[in-house]
């Protein structure tokens, strides 16, 4: 039987395409619910970089992260837009783990964790 002559029973149908879920624009359906992440203890150090533009918030934490031990977190704060960008980018060329941004009244605070 070809594809023009099935009748409307035999067509195939996605699974809850009549359901009344929206999907999204890439099919997927509605995203999972996040999973509690494992709380973060209090940064070891923290580092004020507010004020100081691209490079100088990268420089303050490569010059420090020697100071806490391996499995210990550094805040950075930071208000230059670079540093979005720069500081991921900086744990992912040095293997830290860039754990999270957190938006501030003025700029974002960074936590970076030690890897080695």
């Amino acid at each position: 039987m070809s594809r023009q002559q099935r009748s409307p029973q035999t067509q195939p149908t996605q699974p809850g395409a009549h359901s009344g879920v929206r999907r999204s624009a890439l099919g997927r359906g509605a995203p999972p619910l996040p999973v509690a992440a494992e709380p973060v203890p209090a940064p070891a150090l923290t580092l004020d970089a507010l004020g100081k533009k691209c490079p100088i918030p990268i420089i303050m934490l490569s010059e420090r992260i020697g100071e806490v031990r391996v499995g210990q977190t550094i805040e950075v704060l930071a208000d230059d837009p670079a540093a979005k960008t720069d500081l991921p980018a900086w744990c992912a060329l040095k293997s830290q783990e860039f754990v999270r941004a957190t938006a501030l009244s003025a700029g974002w605070s960074f936590l970076v964790r030690r890897t080695y």
